[in-house]
Parts: C-alpha cells; sequence; structure tokens
C-alpha cells in the first residue's frame, strides 16, 4: 500500500468524468488499498479515484468515528438507482478543497447498487451521513465538486483560499 497525492482544485482532472471499471481485479484491489490508506492519512471520510489521478469509477468510504474499529467500505461502479424526494443541509468538506466547508443539500436517503472490494453486487439503501458522503463521493466520479453546487461567489472564494495556501506551503 502506499498514500498517493490528493489533487486539488483547481486541478483539470478533478474535472473529468471517470470510466467504468470492467471487473474487480488485484490491480482493482490495490488501488483501492492505497486510496484508503491515502484517506486516513489525509484524514478523511471519503476519496473518490479521480481524487488522486485515476479517472475510474472507485470510492473508499470509511464513517466510523476516532473511538470507533475502522470500518471501510468499497464502492466499484457505484450508481444510484433512487433518491429520496426529501432533502437535507449538511455541511460538508472536501479533501480536493482543503480547509473549507459549506452547507450543500442532498437527498437524505438513497437506494444504490454496486460492486464490492470482492467483486460482488450490492444494492442497499443508504441514508443519514451514508447517504450524504456516497452523494458527495459519487459527484466526483462526474467531475463535480462540492463548492459546485455553491454560488459562483462561494466557488471562487473556496478556489482562491486553496490556490493561496498551495502558493503559502510552496514557500
Amino acid at each position: 500500500m502506499a498514500i498517493r497525492t490528493i489533487l486539488t482544485v483547481p486541478d483539470p482532472v478533478l474535472k473529468q468524468v471517470s470510466k467504468p471499471v470492467d471487473a474487480v481485479t488485484d490491480e482493482t484491489r490495490a488501488l483501492m488499498d492505497d486510496m484508503l490508506e491515502t484517506m486516513y492519512a489525509a484524514p478523511g471520510i471519503g476519496l473518490a479515484a479521480v481524487q488522486v489521478g485515476v479517472p475510474l469509477r472507485v470510492i473508499v468510504m470509511d464513517l466510523a468515528r476516532e473511538d470507533e474499529a475502522k470500518a471501510p467500505r468499497y464502492f466499484v461502479n457505484p450508481e444510484i438507482l433512487e433518491l429520496d424526494g426529501d432533502k437535507q443541509p449538511y455541511e460538508e468538506g472536501c479533501l480536493s478543497v482543503p480547509d473549507y466547508f459549506d452547507e450543500v443539500e442532498r437527498p437524505k436517503r438513497v437506494k444504490l447498487r454496486y460492486l464490492n472490494y470482492q467483486g460482488e453486487k450490492i444494492e442497499e439503501w443508504a441514508e443519514g451521513m451514508y447517504a450524504i458522503c456516497i452523494q458527495h463521493e459519487m459527484d466526483h466520479l462526474q467531475g463535480t465538486l462540492f463548492i459546485d453546487h455553491l454560488s459562483r461567489l462561494k466557488r471562487a472564494y473556496a478556489i482562491n483560499k486553496v490556490k493561496k495556501a498551495a502558493k503559502r506551503n510552496a514557500a
């Protein structure tokens, strides 16, 4: 396993639409292992492959709290089959938009289909934080960041904040 570099805005790779994975192979699992290690080191709760420069439809996630045992989840070719009509606001952040948080409204329940780490097909409902996080990560697979759900002014502010931080860190 290896920690990979997480791309940040305005890197154009983050705007790419991710391609489906043909099958869950050892190579796919190695990517997911690297992504999980990268996400834990960041630290974060979800990461899409495109965020580490690999535009494939792969996501890792772990919603366990610091005082709980790790509970990693793996999603290959995830699809949302159904949305619950009710939306809820939630303050989101993103490893590709470091140190910026803002409120986004998303459906509070979604029905998913995906392949897991072993390549088995799973269908299930996600709700609460799980629903918010999977929708956020699936946006990445379409080349969308959570700041794309915000006003143009807020989006520009977030990108400028990340650019300034990167310049400070490079100096």
